[in-house]
C-alpha cells in the first residue's frame, strides 16, 4: 500500500488545481511512529505532505459531519461505508464529495508492535509485507499479517463501496473469515461468567471518551454522558456508570457500525470495546440480513418498520 501515495497526490493536486474541491482530507506523517494524522489539504502546494501506509487507521469520515464545502476524501473500505452512513443520515450530501477510493490490505496495530519490543520506537519502515521498527539499540522485523488490527484481520470489505476514482486496482476480498467467533464464545458463557467477563473487560476504563471522539458515528450535538438535565449517567468512575456508558454507546451504533476499529485504536488502555458493537452487528446481520454502509438505496433496520420484522427477542 505504500506505493499508493503517488496516485493519491496526483489526484489531490488535480482536484485542487481544477477547483473541483475546496479541500482534500487525507493523512500526513504523525509526530509519533505508527500514528499518522488526519490532514486537510487546501492548496496544491500542500499536497506534498500527504502520506499513505498501514498507519492510516483513523476513520476520516469522522471529519465530514455537517461540513458545507466541496471535499475530496481519501477512503479505504471502512471509511467509505461510514461515508455511506453519513449520506443516509443527512450529515453530508453525496454531491459535496469526491471520494478517492483506496483498496486496503489492513492497518497495523501499534499496540501489538509496541508490546513486542523492549525500547522506544523511533522509526517504522514498511516493505513487501513486512514491518521493520527501529529504536535505540534494536531493530525488529514483523510479518504485517501478524500485527494487523483485529478488525482488519477479519475484514471482508477492504475495497471502497463507493468512490469517484480509485488509486489502484481492487484487492481480493478475504474469504472463509469467521468474524464473530469471539462473540459466540461470550454468548456461550453462563450469566455469571458474562458478568465477570465484562467487569474485567471494562475495569481499565478511565472515562476519557477517546472511543466516542474517534467514532465517525458519534456526532450527537450533546452526548448522553454530557447531559445534566436529566443526568442519564454519573460522571465518576463507578463501575455501573462505566458499563452504562459503553453499553449505551454500543446500542447507539447498532445497524450503523462498520467495525472500522477506530474506538479500540484510540483507547489508551487497550479495551476491546469492539466486542459490544460486533455483537450488535452480528444480530443485525442474522435478524435482518443487514450490514452497515454497503448501499445508499436501503434504509438501516432501525430506521424502517416491516410487519414481518423478527420479534423473537421480545420476551
Amino acid at each position: 500500500m505504500v506505493g499508493y501515495i503517488d496516485k493519491i497526490k496526483e489526484i489531490s493536486e488535480r482536484l485542487l488545481k481544477d477547483g473541483k474541491v475546496d479541500m482534500v482530507i487525507g493523512f500526513r506523517k504523525g509526530t509519533m511512529p505508527m500514528m499518522n494524522e488526519p490532514h486537510r489539504v487546501k492548496s496544491a502546494d500542500d499536497v506534498k505532505n500527504l502520506v499513505w501506509d498501514s498507519n492510516c487507521g483513523i476513520n476520516l469520515a469522522n471529519y465530514l459531519t455537517d461540513r458545507k464545502e466541496k471535499i475530496g476524501i481519501v477512503a479505504k473500505g471502512c471509511d467509505s461505508r461510514n461515508i455511506v452512513t453519513h449520506i443516509i443520515e443527512n450529515k453530508i450530501d453525496r454531491d459535496q464529495l469526491y471520494i478517492i477510493g483506496v483498496p486496503c490490505k489492513g492497518m497495523i496495530d501499534s499496540h501489538k508492535i509496541t508490546n513486542a519490543v523492549s525500547g522506544e520506537i523511533v522509526d517504522v519502515v514498511e516493505s513487501n509485507g513486512e514491518v521493520t521498527v527501529k529504536g535505540d539499540g534494536f531493530e525488529e522485523t514483523f510479518n504485517k499479517a501478524d500485527v494487523l488490527q483485529k478488525n482488519c484481520a477479519v475484514c471482508i470489505h477492504r475495497n471502497p463501496v463507493i468512490y469517484d476514482e480509485l488509486v489502484t486496482d481492487l484487492v481480493e476480498e478475504q474469504a472463509d473469515v469467521d468474524r464473530y467467533e469471539d462473540v459466540r464464545e461470550i454468548e456461550a458463557m453462563s450469566t455469571e461468567e458474562k458478568h465477570n467477563f465484562f467487569d474485567d473487560l471494562l475495569a481499565p476504563c478511565i472515562r476519557c471518551y477517546a472511543c466516542r471522539n474517534a467514532c465517525p458515528l458519534c456526532y450527537c450535538p450533546t452526548c448522553f454522558v454530557d447531559e445534566s438535565r436529566p443526568q442519564w449517567v454519573g460522571k465518576g468512575d463507578d463501575p455501573v456508570d462505566i458499563k452504562t456508558f459503553h453499553f449505551l454507546r454500543a446500542y447507539h451504533c447498532a445497524g450503523r457500525c462498520t467495525d472500522c476499529g477506530s474506538c479500540e485504536r484510540a483507547c489508551p488502555v487497550g479495551i476491546n470495546m469492539r466486542l459490544l458493537t460486533k455483537k450488535l452487528e452480528m444480530d443485525c446481520l442474522n435478524l435482518y440480513g443487514w450490514e452497515a454502509g454497503l448501499t445508499l438505496d436501503n434504509r438501516p433496520p432501525l430506521d424502517t418498520y416491516k410487519p414481518d420484522d423478527p420479534e423473537e427477542f421480545i420476551k
